[in-house]
């Protein structure tokens, strides 16, 4: 089988288990989401034309500081960091976890067509998973129990996830995967988180080093923020 043929085939079944991955963390949010409104007796829609419209604002801000993304010194260039989930947690907060997945999906969508990918769209799918597993359980808890504690609880708890969840995702998958795409040695990739932080000499490691700091970083940064707005945005977005 011819290179090219192999190339294509590579990055189908990559589009696939990507898809795959949009369509469980869309389940997950669904059916948690519909078992709360059960439970609580809300027979409110999930998704509402007004919900889809504001789903919609919070993904364009979402997209637009997804592109103003920027390196961190402790981590390879490959790493970037932004702020795109602080609307996603605030849409999620205000809607539900439904609404954190979309908004989360529709900014990855957004972002490529502005701006296309430079990673094989690899950083793309990380951005996607990791972001939902900071989202959904922080918006899951805060939806079960609307309360500024819970809010607050769901956060710490999200970004716990994230940070486990995201550094296992990228040592098992996403960093292979990522070299596998790009056409390079795995030890180039240890390599230029080596030339940063000494400590880096493996997979395991980078994803330590790097990743898990990064994750913390970030999860607390979108935390903070998001906790310190969303009560006055609140009435704003709940007002019919």
């Amino acid at each position: 089988m011819s290179t090219l043929a192999v190339t294509i085939m590579e990055n189908t079944r990559f589009v696939l288990e990507f898809l795959g991955l949009v369509v469980a963390m869309v389940l997950i949010a669904y059916f948690t989401e519909r078992f709360e409104r059960k439970r609580s007796g809300n027979r409110e829609r999930i998704l509402t034309t007004r919900k889809i419209a504001l789903i919609g604002v919070f993904s364009a801000i979402a997209a637009v500081l997804h592109m103003l993304d920027f390196p961190i010194p402790f981590a390879p260039s490959f790493y970037k960091m932004d702020f795109s989930e602080i609307p996603a947690l605030i849409g999620a907060f205000a809607f539900g976890p439904v609404a954190a997945v979309m908004i989360e999906f529709c900014k990855i969508v957004l972002k490529l067509l502005f701006k296309g990918t430079s990673t094989a769209f690899v950083g793309d799918l990380a951005n996607f998973i990791i972001g939902c597993s900071f989202l959904l359980p922080a918006s899951i808890l805060y939806f079960f129990r609307k309360t500024k504690k819970n809010a607050i609880i769901g956060c710490v708890a999200g970004t716990l996830v994230m940070t486990v969840f995201g550094s296992a995702f990228n040592a098992i998958y996403l960093i292979p995967k990522f070299a596998q795409l790009y056409g390079l040695p795995l030890e180039s990739i240890i390599e230029m988180g080596h030339a940063i932080n000494p400590a880096i000499n493996s997979v395991s490691t980078l994803a330590l080093f790097a990743v898990v700091p990064m994750n913390l970083l970030k999860g607390a940064a979108v935390s903070v923020v998001t906790v310190l707005v969303y009560k006055k945005l609140s009435p704003i977005l709940h007002k019919n």
